[in-house]
């Protein structure tokens, strides 16, 4: 029952999202097309709910060319003035509310994660995308990019386990503290790249015995 609520919050809460934030999000755009000429979103494949994948939306925080300028730049230097800002104030989430209003993700929820990720990961730890993944999530309220890749999905999973409104109320005033502090909400593509070498190398998420 519980579902079909959220659900109902999720496309009110979009809705009033997208109309109130209507302005700030041309600006937004604008701002990081004068910036760095291109599209001003950044389209990716992420894994939704039931393994099946959409188009996740968020605005560009990422030089137009960061390809190009791979090996000759660092992470951080193909991060655009206005990318800083809005990575620091959670603005570049902005556009996902258009994705929440599809159905594809909810409001609150496991963070989507790239498809390659899946590969790797057992039945059960598989159970993460049972739920409609979020924009905020229980991993990233206890710890963000500071925790691995498996304690990411320990915590995906308590979620899954305890899905109600309880989870979801305490995950939303936890997210606000995360905000204030501007902490830096998604992990980078050289984050990306460390946490698929951990699942390749320890599926399972086993803790290895040290050498005598």
């Amino acid at each position: 029952m519980y579902k079909y609520f959220k659900r109902f919050c999720d496309i009110i809460v979009s809705i009033c999202i997208l109309i109130l934030m209507a302005i700030p999000m041309a600006i937004i755009a604008f701002l990081i097309w004068k910036e760095d000429k291109g599209s001003p979103l950044f389209i990716q494949d992420r894994m939704g709910k039931d393994l099946k994948p959409f188009k996740m939306y968020k605005f560009r925080s990422m030089r137009n060319d960061r390809k190009e300028l791979d090996g000759k730049m660092t992470h951080e230097e193909m991060v655009t003035s206005v990318g800083k800002f809005i990575r620091k104030t959670s603005l570049d989430e902005l556009p996902q509310f258009y994705n929440v209003l599809k159905g594809e993700m909810s409001f609150i929820g496991p963070r989507p994660w790239v498809l390659p990720y899946y590969e790797w990961m057992t039945p059960i730890q598989k159970r993460r995308a049972s739920v409609r993944p979020g924009i905020i999530g229980l991993a990233q309220v206890r710890g963000r990019n500071g925790i691995s890749v498996h304690r990411k999905i320990e915590y995906d999973l308590e979620y899954v386990n305890h899905f109600g409104l309880k989870y979801d109320l305490k995950i939303l005033f936890a997210s606000i503290k995360v905000v204030l502090k501007k902490e830096e909400a998604e992990i980078t593509e050289t984050g990306i790249t460390t946490e698929l070498h951990e699942l390749q190398e320890n599926p399972k998420g086993k803790k290895k015995k040290l050498k005598a």
